[in-house]
């Protein structure tokens, strides 16, 4: 089963497999246990330096299982700091079974990088991605809020929604993906709330991801 929500707060996107019985085959490898980050960037804008910045505070359940990050700001990028925490709980001691949490919160990203280009400055004010486990199902949900830059989105968002950022004239200078999952067939998930892939017309080549989280069932 699969939703979206959209709420007055922000936006709001969950993802649940749900009844994971035996005989799944894996299309591709499986993604991690439990991991969560408030995201990255790596750009490169006409002949300047590059910009990097690697995946922040991230945790993961066989650990670090918290982490936490300050502001980080680079020319043209901006993400506002945030927390991150990866837990796996025992709900049942004498089968040893257990669930686990993996969940990313950040706060004032900033994405100025095509504004030299006639494009907008985005903004998002708060956000959060989660990806819960158990034996049986996960469920991988996000949402964000004090958003602008984005322009209008659809409510619910589909998988994979991509939002273009133009130019006034309708020049396309980046494709914004929303709710990006890839699903390898074994019941795992990984989400990425939002990618922002540049074209060619910003000068600018590379990405920029806000909010990934990914986990698989329990053993």
């Amino acid at each position: 089963m699969r939703s979206t929500i959209a709420g007055r707060a922000g936006l709001v996107g969950a993802l649940l497999l749900a009844g994971l019985g035996a005989g799944v085959t894996p299309a591709a490898a499986s993604n991690p246990a439990g991991v969560a980050s408030l995201g990255s960037a790596g750009f490169t804008k006409g002949t300047s330096a590059p910009i990097s910045i690697s995946s922040l505070a991230d945790c993961a359940v066989e650990g670090p299982t918290s982490s936490s990050s300050g502001v980080v700001t680079r020319t043209g990028v901006t993400f506002g700091g945030g927390t991150s925490t990866c837990t796996s709980t025992v709900v049942d001691p004498e089968n040893d079974v257990a669930s686990t949490k993996s969940e990313a919160k950040g706060q004032n990203f900033e994405l100025s990088a095509l504004v030299s280009s006639s494009g907008p400055r985005i903004k998002v004010g708060s956000y959060s991605v989660t990806c819960t486990a158990t034996r049986t199902s996960t469920n991988a949900s996000w949402i964000y809020s004090g958003a602008s830059g984005l322009g209008t989105l659809p409510s619910p968002v589909p998988v994979g929604y991509v939002k273009p950022i133009t130019k006034s004239d309708g020049t396309l200078l980046a494709e914004a993906t929303f709710n990006e999952q890839t699903l390898p067939g074994d019941g795992s998930i990984a989400l990425s709330m939002l990618r922002i892939k540049f074209a060619p017309a910003s000068n600018i080549t590379g990405e920029v991801v806000v909010g990934r989280t990914a986990c698989s069932p329990i053993p």
